[in-house]
């Protein structure tokens, strides 16, 4: 049993390096009209995605305000106000 853990170590270490090393198929041409609806696809979705998750504060920032009772405190509320200077 010994004899065939010290072979079968070394065999599967040579198993797993050459397939570590073995070459993938190089990539299928991409049609530029495809990539660009695709490009726009995942632009149109990205920016869903952001929409929802304002949504999403926006009604998290509520809730809270509504069991916290209120909003900002006055001096963070004028803080916010006013313009930083450069």
């Amino acid at each position: 049993m010994n004899r065939l853990f010290k072979f079968l170590g070394p065999a599967l270490l040579a198993g797993v390096m050459t397939s570590v090393h073995a070459k993938l198929p190089a990539p299928a041409p991409v049609d530029p009209a495809k990539a660009a609806e695709a490009k726009a696809k995942k632009a149109e979705a990205a920016k869903k995605g952001a929409e929802a998750l304002a949504k999403a504060r926006d009604r998290a920032v509520e809730n809270y305000r509504r069991a916290h009772g209120g909003g900002m405190m006055p001096a963070k509320a004028e803080m916010a106000a006013k313009p930083k200077a450069k």
